[in-house]
């Protein structure tokens, strides 16, 4: 099954279509979506302004990257231990 993947920028106009009084129905047969997928994006952008949704997507990623460096150091740091505690 083909995937679709809508921009910020889409997400935010069809909530605001749905705010509008558009019925999710429509908005899914008119978009292609399953409404779940409205619900969905409801919950995790309804009220919000293209600039509040583009700075979630930016703390995001800050968010992804600072556990990544995270889990490289607290490996970083176990692979230090080990000769200090007679592993080796």
């Amino acid at each position: 099954m083909k995937r679709k993947r809508c921009s910020e920028e889409q997400i935010i106009s069809i909530l605001k279509e749905h705010q509008a009084g558009a019925s999710v129905a429509d908005l899914a047969r008119r978009y292609g979506l399953v409404e779940n997928t409205i619900y969905r994006w409801k919950s995790k952008y309804g009220g919000m302004e293209l600039s509040e949704a583009k700075r979630l997507r930016d703390l995001q990623q800050e968010n992804a990257r600072l556990k990544r460096l995270l889990a490289e150091a607290e490996f970083d740091k176990a692979v230090l231990k080990e000769p200090v505690e007679g592993r080796w």
